[in-house]
């Protein structure tokens, strides 16, 4: 059986194959979504230093290949302004919601969830084919987590055709920019102000949802300091923001009229909002509108107490559930010297040695998991359809856009680890490792599987990989009776469910 695979692996290669150290190779699984061929060839020709520094300066352009970007192309968010999808929802709900006729009036609500769906669905392939396929693996790598740290959750009110815009211009654009430019952007964002109630919150009528989950998983932290009445009085600044009403434009005083901000689906109704003077912590902020809004932001970002909070979640996510406190001061001291710069805090911690040391043993939680072993079965090959991976990550109990709490999926090992997450795995590792588990099939009748077998007896296994697995995993890989099993195996092997 090794024989054949070797035979396999070596047929078609070039004259240089690629090879890398352990520690390269275990790098390269911890700075992307995981490692496949064309990674490794990429990591190899740039080196360690020069890998991370691209990684750390993505291009300003998609660079997907083709198959994939048609697949974004073709989605109605990528072509639809996110205000204009969400009018036309909101008008087809009204004209459903009037209709008498019972059944008519089914039929057409039924028409208006099956499109909410299917912009959610967009979303979530997007996604997944961006985590898959982009050169930018860091970039999409912080995508996922800034999401998850600034979380909505899609099924809540028309949320479902907003998230995609959301990931892609609230959050995507900001990742490895500074921490305030990406918490302003979530703040502008109708998918944060609908999923926290900051629309409902008008002077007389204070909504402290936002104000305090801003604070909590936002920026500070739970165990920042901050009072009750630090919360009250952001909730008072935020009075006003929120998201227009389709079509109406408020009667404003002359006075305020100045004062109303329109942008998209982002509204400042000066009308809903308390002029009054507030003390945030401990700054005193004069009644003065929206602007009001970046005094608050300006405070919160560059509180001493959110370059920890911000940087401990940051080691926590790649680099191990109790990240060392001499790393995180430094990251810390980081953020706050260069006003929150994400690139800077991030380049610090990839040459830390307690980053080096904690290479290849942290537990890929399911996100990472699935998408790592779609990467490394088909590496470039595109898939056509990505709805077994997003039905995967919902059976894995982790679905994007799907947690409905606003603190995000945990970072910790253990929510990864039970019985039933790993059988789970084990499940997944049969379909892929025994052929395309529906990754290229079409949706819609008639539809047949393309030809895919997954190609991960490679080069890269056998010059790089082999030499970082234990004895049992490796005599495990050598008893298989065939590619099928062979490839169960690796996927389901305890090196593979580590980064």
């Amino acid at each position: 059986m090794v024989a054949t695979l070797v035979s396999m692996a070596s047929a078609g290669q070039g004259p240089s194959i690629v090879a890398l150290s352990g520690q390269d190779l275990a790098l390269l699984n911890r700075v992307t979504w995981g490692a496949n061929s064309s990674s490794a060839a990429i990591f190899a020709k740039l080196g360690a230093n020069g890998f991370i520094e691209q990684q750390l300066r993505p291009s300003a352009e998609s660079r997907l290949p083709p198959a994939a970007q048609a697949q974004i192309d073709a989605m109605t968010i990528s072509s639809t302004p996110v205000d204009i999808l969400a009018d036309d929802m909101d008008r087809q709900l009204k004209a459903a919601n009037a209709l008498a006729d019972p059944e008519q009036k089914q039929g057409a609500q039924r028409a208006y969830q099956d499109a909410m769906n299917r912009f959610a669905r967009e979303a979530v392939v997007r996604s997944l084919l961006r985590d898959v396929y982009s050169p930018d693996q860091l970039k999409e790598q912080l995508t996922w987590f800034w999401m998850n740290h600034f979380n909505v959750f899609s099924g809540k009110a028309n949320i479902r055709a907003l998230v995609g815009d959301y990931e892609d211009r609230a959050i995507r654009p900001h990742v490895l920019g500074h921490f305030r430019d990406l918490l302003a952007a979530t703040l502008h964002h109708p998918a944060m102000l609908m999923y926290l109630d900051n629309n409902q919150n008008a002077t007389g009528h204070i909504n402290e949802n936002y104000a305090r989950e801003i604070m909590e998983l936002h920026t500070l932290g739970v165990d920042a300091g901050y009072t009750q009445n630090d919360v009250q009085e952001l909730a008072r600044i935020l009075t006003g923001v929120g998201v227009p009403q389709p079509g109406n434009f408020p009667k404003l005083k002359p006075e305020l009229q100045g004062q109303y901000v329109r942008d998209g689906l982002f509204e400042f109704n000066p009308n809903r909002h308390d002029y009054g003077d507030k003390t945030f912590l401990g700054h005193r902020i004069a009644g003065a509108g929206l602007a009001e809004v970046d005094e608050a932001l300006d405070i919160l970002s560059r509180a001493p107490a959110t370059s920890r909070f911000i940087c401990r979640k940051l080691a926590l996510f790649f680099v191990s559930d109790h990240p060392p406190a001499a790393l995180v001061d430094r990251m810390a001291a980081t953020f706050r010297e260069t006003d929150g710069d994400i690139a800077a805090v991030l380049r610090l911690l990839f040459h830390a040695p307690e980053f080096t040391m904690s290479l290849g043993a942290r537990v890929k939680d399911p996100i990472h998991y699935v998408v790592s072993a779609v990467r490394l079965a088909y590496d470039d090959k595109v898939v056509l359809n990505a709805a077994p991976m997003q039905g995967w990550l919902t059976r894995l109990a982790e679905p994007l856009y799907g947690h409905e709490t606003p603190d995000g999926y945990p970072l910790t090992e253990p929510s990864w680890v039970g019985p039933g997450q790993l059988a789970t795995r084990f499940e997944i590792a049969r379909g892929v490792g025994s052929g395309s588990a529906g990754l290229f099939k079409l949706d819609g009748p008639g539809q047949t599987d393309q030809p895919a077998f997954p190609q991960i007896a490679n080069a890269l296994y056998f010059n790089s990989v082999r030499a970082t697995l234990n004895g049992s995993t490796v005599t495990a890989l050598d008893q298989a009776v065939s590619p099928q099993d062979w490839n169960t195996l690796f996927l389901a092997s305890p090196e593979f469910m580590r980064r």
